[in-house]
C-alpha cells in the first residue's frame, strides 16, 4: 500500500512538472514543484504549527464519531423503535449540506477547535453508523440459525456473532472516516479559524503566495494519506485478521 502511495504521488509530481513546461504557465498561478518544496522547507515551522492543529481537530473528530456511529448502529440493530425513529431521521438528515453549517458552528461555538471538531464527527459519525448497520443487518442466516439451536439469548448472539460478522463492514466506515475527517476539519477552519492548515491555505492565497499554498495543501494530503494508512493498517490488523 505505501509503496503503490509513492508510486502515485511520484507520477502526479511528474505531470505537474511537464505541464508546466508545456504550458508555460506563469509560478503564481501554478508553482513548480521543486519551489513548493523550498516554501515548505523554509516555512516548515509554520506549516508544522498549523499541521498539528488540524491534526488535534481531526483525532477528536474521528475518536468522536466512531464511538457515536457504533453506538448508533448497535442501537438501530436491537431496537426496533430506534429503526422506526431514529433512522429515518439520520437519512433524511443527509439531505442537508453540511458545509452549510460550518458558518453556524463557528457563530455558535466561536474560532477555536470546537466547531472544527463538531464539523469532523458530523461528518465521519454517518459512514461509520451507516456501515456498521447494515453488517450486523446482514449477518449470514446460518450463523442466526445455529445460534437459535444453541438457545443462545439475543446478548449473546448480538456480541458474539453478529458483531464480529459485521466488523469488515465496520472498517469500511472507519476507512471512510479517515478520509472524510481532514476534509471536514478544513472546511471548518476555511469558515473561520485562526490557526490550522485551512486557515494557512486562506492567508497564503490572500497574499498570492501559491508556493505556501500548494505547500500547506500538499501537507494536508500527506495527511489525510497517513489517517488512512493508519486505519487501514488498524482494521487489517484488529478487525479484518479476526
Amino acid at each position: 500500500m505505501v509503496r503503490n502511495s509513492l508510486i502515485s504521488a511520484f507520477i502526479l509530481i511528474a505531470i505537474w512538472q511537464i505541464s508546466i513546461w508545456l504550458t508555460q504557465v506563469p509560478s503564481f498561478i501554478l508553482p513548480p514543484p521543486l519551489k513548493v518544496v523550498y516554501s515548505f522547507w523554509d516555512n516548515r515551522s509554520l506549516i508544522g504549527e498549523h499541521a498539528l492543529i488540524t491534526f488535534i481537530e481531526v483525532v477528536l473528530g474521528l475518536a468522536i464519531g466512531v464511538v457515536l456511529g457504533i453506538a448508533t448502529a448497535l442501537n438501530l440493530a436491537t431496537s426496533h423503535n430506534a429503526r422506526a425513529f431514529l433512522r429515518p431521521i439520520l437519512v433524511f438528515s443527509q439531505a442537508f449540506p453540511f458545509f452549510a453549517l460550518a458558518p453556524l458552528l463557528t457563530l455558535w461555538f466561536g474560532f477555536g477547535l470546537t466547531p472544527k471538531i463538531i464539523m469532523a464527527v458530523i461528518i465521519i459519525y454517518f459512514p461509520v453508523a451507516s456501515a456498521f448497520f447494515d453488517g450486523l443487518m446482514t449477518t449470514p442466516a446460518g450463523y442466526l440459525d445455529l445460534a437459535k439451536s444453541l438457545r443462545a439469548t439475543p446478548a449473546q448472539t448480538l456480541w458474539r456473532i453478529r458483531v464480529p460478522a459485521a466488523l469488515p463492514a465496520l472498517g469500511s466506515g472507519l476507512r471512510l472516516g479517515a478520509v472524510y475527517g481532514p476534509i471536514a476539519a478544513i472546511i471548518g477552519e476555511w469558515v473561520g479559524a485562526s490557526k490550522g492548515l485551512g486557515y494557512l491555505m486562506l492567508l497564503a492565497n490572500g497574499r498570492v503566495k501559491t508556493d505556501l499554498l500548494f505547500a500547506a495543501l500538499l501537507t494536508l494530503a500527506t495527511l489525510t494519506v497517513v489517517f488512512y494508512l493508519l486505519i487501514d493498517w488498524l482494521v487489517r490488523r484488529f478487525i479484518e485478521a479476526r
